[in-house]
């Protein structure tokens, strides 16, 4: 029995040593530069950091909750489309469209994102050539509406595909049930599906919340002066300053936000392993 337990232990030894090497010693370097100045324990970079970012904080909050809100709203309007409707031709469309961002890394979708969204871009260039505005009226959407558009863009796929799973997931016979009886789709939507995926929806909308935190190319190439998200002033001041005390105490503060987001998703995972097995 205990050669058997040796065993298991071996067998997992090198992924333990690649999360203990590549996550767990990074974090807890992070986490004792953040509080720490010659070996002692200190909060004046977390005080400078809360001096200097304490807006860029409140807007990387703001624009995370405000993409994450339109994220869930366009989810689950696809994903209830997708179950819901009676038209399989365009559903088929409908996916195959909601599944293209899932393959771009977030780099390229910045940049698309750029070129699109400038007052001289693509979008802009098509209104004017459409006869729709002149070259006057074109507006630039680069800035804080434009970090906003590409993370909804590009985290849209990988919540769709969850949410449309947790729904193709459920038993049928309810949603039939529910339409003999004279329900709408609103009301099956909301009073039946809803209800149960919810914790799918939870875990959808917080790795999306996670994501979104820890981009740096979609701030550096789309956002326009300051404010800006934490995730760029730690890069500007490790390339500008050298200065990982301060970059580690925005660190922190990106961990304590995500904090609560982290134990639900824990929370729910060692749950649906639990109802597994």
């Amino acid at each position: 029995m205990q050669q058997k337990e040796a065993q298991k232990l071996w067998l997992i030894a090198p992924a333990a040593l690649m999360v203990s090497l590549f996550f767990l010693y990074p974090l807890c370097f992070s986490l004792y530069s953040a509080v720490t100045l010659d070996g002692a324990l200190t909060l004046s970079h977390l005080d400078k950091a809360f001096e200097l970012y304490s807006k860029d904080m409140l807007f990387t909050v703001i624009i995370v909750l405000v993409s994450v809100m339109l994220l869930a709203i366009l989810s689950i309007s696809i994903a209830a489309l997708i179950t819901l409707s009676p038209f399989r031709s365009v559903v088929g469309i409908l996916g195959f469209l909601y599944r293209l961002p899932l393959f771009i890394p977030f780099i390229v979708a910045a940049q698309m994102m750029r070129t699109f969204l400038a007052k001289n871009g693509l979008m802009n260039n098509a209104f004017v050539a459409s006869g729709l505005m002149t070259p006057m009226d074109t507006i630039s959407f680069l800035g804080w509406s434009g970090i906003i558009i590409t993370f909804v863009w590009k985290q849209l796929a990988f919540s769709t595909l969850l949410i449309s799973g947790a729904m193709a997931a459920l038993d049928d016979a309810q949603i039939r049930a529910a339409r003999n009886l004279g329900a709408s789709r609103l009301r099956i939507l909301f009073g039946i599906i809803l209800p149960q995926i919810a914790p799918s929806l939870g875990v959808a909308l917080v790795l999306s919340t996670v994501t979104m935190m820890s981009v740096l190319s979609v701030p550096m190439m789309i956002g326009t002066g300051t404010p800006t998200m934490i995730s760029a002033d730690m890069a500007f001041r490790v390339d500008s300053y050298g200065d990982y005390h301060v970059a580690n105490a925005l660190g922190l503060v990106s961990y304590l936000i995500c904090a609560g987001l982290a134990w639900f998703y824990l929370r729910q995972s060692l749950k649906d392993k639990g109802a597994a097995a």
